[in-house]
């Protein structure tokens, strides 16, 4: 078993630093598409889990969850995901289907409640190809300029959070943003220009959590968690080059490779608070997240970033047979989402459910399997609607890698 984790997680974590190809228009703006990822039984529950604080997974969450950890355990999370999603507008629609690994993460504790994780996952995704149609100056005629691009940003975390009595848990979270984004532009107007623009960014960002137990009896467990994560600046590079090919097949270029310094990015402040409730069998996650886009200062040409909110409602139920540690989930998101375009707000909604039994005679390895459906986007104003299916497998192993062996 130990050398298949170790083969499945080597395969993780090439996938995972690749560009993720996700066909979105929306991706077109700034570092691209959000990628929301949940840890564990999370995914089914809605990507709640900001008070959530379990002994046995990990929490991308909240750092301060990693205050439950007790002595003699090794977490270890490898997620995965395809998603099958439908384009369309007022008039045509078109279908893609993709999938990646989400997510690699460790967990272990320094001692009693006080844990350390650390991960690898996708942050952003770009993967659009447009066309647009263009006049010709002083003509009637028209050319046509295909845009296409790919990549995106990926986050390497390390977190820490401990325990402070029995109610209070405190933790925080560095991580390290990085990676590239391709556009390449093909005119088509008598003959070929193509410009091919890599950017490439990096920056560090430093969230903390707290979570903390405000009511617990025999049957009942009530928690109430908060994660605030800082404002921060990633710097970027751009490399362009760009050539002419003739009708002859002849190329001659334009502009030589040369890297030069290209505008920085801002990311903002972000509060999320939630609230966890375990009543026997019933577990239930209420989450709140904002982000002040609007205290950034870029621009977006005729587009704008707005304020986001999110909204999610997740719910666990247990079998109350002793012997049955199966998990049924299900979950509500709501994204009120951060572009405006055309005067719109590119919002997103999903639902989803889930599943969650052990792979293994003791319990400690668990797989959880959760179907989403969702839409985002609109068809109104000339806009782009999404409407996807996507399924998840997050695969959890529990070792017990600290354990002294005893000698009689």
């Amino acid at each position: 078993m130990f050398r298949l984790i170790i083969v499945l997680y080597l395969f993780g974590t090439t996938f995972v630093l690749q560009a993720q190809n996700i066909n979105s228009p929306y991706s077109l703006f700034g570092l691209g598409s959000e990628n929301s990822i949940a840890s564990g039984g999370l995914t089914g529950m809605g990507n709640t889990g900001i008070a959530e604080s379990v002994f046995n997974e990990i929490n991308l969450f909240n750092p301060a969850s990693l205050g439950a950890m007790v002595p003699e355990t090794f977490l270890q999370e490898l997620g995965v995901s395809g998603l099958y999603s439908t384009l369309k507008n007022n008039t045509i629609s078109e279908s893609a289907t993709k999938g990646n690994v989400s997510h690699i993460a460790f967990a272990f504790p320094i001692k009693k409640g006080w844990g350390l994780s650390l991960g690898l996952l996708p942050y952003t995704s770009t993967g659009y190809k447009i066309d647009l149609e263009n006049n010709v100056i002083g003509s009637t005629d028209t050319y046509i300029t295909r845009i296409t691009g790919s990549g995106g940003l990926n986050k390497a975390y390390i977190s820490t959070g401990f325990s402070i009595g029995s109610k209070l848990h405190l933790g925080v979270d560095f991580s390290a943003l990085f990676g590239s984004i391709k556009e390449d532009s093909q005119v088509s107007v008598g003959y070929l220009v193509n410009v091919n623009d890599t950017k490439r960014y990096n920056g560090v960002v430093l969230k903390t959590g707290f979570q903390y137990t405000m009511f617990q009896n025999e049957n009942n467990k009530t928690v109430l968690g908060g994660v605030v994560e800082l404002p921060t600046t990633l710097s970027g590079t751009q490399t362009r080059n760009s050539f002419r090919t003739s009708s002859a097949g002849i190329v001659t270029v334009i502009e030589e490779e040369e890297e030069t310094d290209s505008d920085n990015v801002e990311l903002p402040l972000s509060i999320g608070f939630g609230l966890n409730s375990t009543f026997k069998q019933i577990k239930a996650n209420l989450d709140f997240k904002k982000t002040f886009w609007n205290n950034t200062s870029q621009d977006l040409n005729d587009e704008l970033y707005v304020n986001q909110t999110i909204y999610a409602l997740g719910m666990e139920f247990r079998s109350a047979k002793a012997y049955s540690r199966i998990r049924y989930r299900v979950g509500v998101n709501y994204n009120s989402g951060f572009l405006q375009i055309s005067n719109t707000q590119i919002n997103s909604y999903f639902g989803s459910v889930g599943v969650g039994f052990p792979i293994n005679k003791q319990g400690g390895d668990r797989v959880n399997i959760s179907y989403s459906y969702g839409k985002e986007g609109s068809i109104n104003d000339g806009l782009i609607q999404e409407n996807f299916h996507k399924l998840s497998l997050n695969f959890s192993f529990n070792g017990s890698w600290f354990k002294k062996t005893k000698i009689n």
